[in-house]
C-alpha cells in the first residue's frame, strides 16, 4: 500500500471485490482508494472503509442500481466509463450517502450524455444541471468546474415543486 495511512491502489487486478484480508488490514487507514479497471459492481466492502475521502472507480460494473454505504467524509468520485444507465436513481442514491461530495466525474456513462457517447448538447446542459441541483456542495462535474451562473441555472430549472398551503377555513 502506498504510503501506509492514506492511499491504497488496487487497479488493474480484475477484481470483482476486494478480498477480505486486504479491507481487514488496511480499511482503517485509507483516505484514497483506486479501484480503476476491475469487475466491481457490489460495493458493501466500502462500508469498512471508514475514513475514505477519495473514490476512483473508473472503468468497472457499476450500475445505476449499485448501493453505496454512507460516506460522508467522501469528496471526490470518479465512475468513468461504468455502466450508470439511470441518473435520476444513481444521483438520488450518491445525494444521500455521499453528502460532501464536491468532484464527480461520470464521463462516458449512458446516463452521462456527451459528444462522445453520442450525446445533444442539450442532453448535456440538462444532465449537467440535474447533477448540480442535486448535489449542492458538488464544485466540479466531469472535467469542468460548476460556476455561480450555471449553479443559479441548474436551482432554476430543478427547483423542488412546493405544494401551495391549503386556505385556512376559518
Amino acid at each position: 500500500m502506498e504510503e501506509m495511512t492514506r492511499r491504497q491502489n488496487l487497479a488493474h487486478q480484475k477484481l470483482t471485490e476486494i478480498p477480505e484480508d486486504i479491507v481487514d488490514r488496511t480499511a482503517q487507514l485509507v483516505e484514497e482508494l483506486d479501484l480503476s479497471y476491475n469487475r466491481i459492481s457490489d460495493l458493501r466492502f466500502l462500508l469498512a472503509y471508514t475514513k475514505l475521502q477519495s473514490l476512483v472507480l473508473d472503468h468497472n460494473c457499476v450500475t445505476s442500481h449499485t448501493q453505496f454505504p454512507d460516506m460522508p467524509h467522501l469528496h471526490t468520485l470518479w465512475l468513468n466509463h461504468n455502466k450508470i444507465q439511470n441518473l435520476s436513481v444513481f444521483i438520488s442514491t450518491i445525494s444521500k450517502k455521499c453528502t460532501n461530495l464536491r468532484y464527480l466525474s461520470m464521463m462516458n456513462n449512458p446516463a452521462a450524455p456527451s459528444y462522445f457517447n453520442n450525446g445533444t448538447f442539450e442532453q448535456y446542459t440538462d444532465y449537467r444541471h440535474f447533477v448540480i441541483s442535486r448535489l449542492p456542495k458538488l464544485q466540479m462535474l466531469d472535467d469542468t468546474k460548476i460556476d455561480d451562473k450555471e449553479r443559479s441555472e441548474a436551482e432554476r430549472v430543478y427547483r423542488p415543486v412546493r405544494k401551495k398551503k391549503a386556505a385556512n377555513p376559518s
